[in-house]
């Protein structure tokens, strides 16, 4: 999976589509993410000694990797990421259509 926890990322399929937001989790096996602002739920919590009163808790759900596509900081357009190896050996993600490196901010 090439996309990352705090990358900027834009939703292209499914209910949510045009959204961005910056990438706050990611499962891997279940190749899911959690996007900041994107398909909020409601969850009804009960009250407690901490929180009295009982609330209806807004929160972000998962979305699938598929439908999402990263937004590259350097030419500000949604690119597919690609893999370059460096000349000490290491790999780093580049954007597919300019070619500079992908940074999580």
């Amino acid at each position: 999976m090439r996309i990352r926890k705090n990358d900027m990322v834009l939703v292209v399929s499914g209910n949510q589509k045009g959204k961005k937001g910056k990438v706050l989790k990611v499962f891997p096996k279940e190749k899911r993410i959690i996007v900041e602002g994107v398909r909020l739920i409601k969850r009804h919590s009960k009250p407690t000694q901490k929180n009295p009163k009982k609330k209806i808790i807004e929160k972000e759900a998962y979305i699938n990797v598929s439908n999402v596509m990263v937004i590259c900081s350097k030419c500000d357009t949604t690119t597919r990421v690609g893999i370059k190896t460096l000349e000490d050996g290491r790999k780093a993600r580049v954007c597919k259509s300019c070619g500079e490196m992908i940074l999580s901010t």
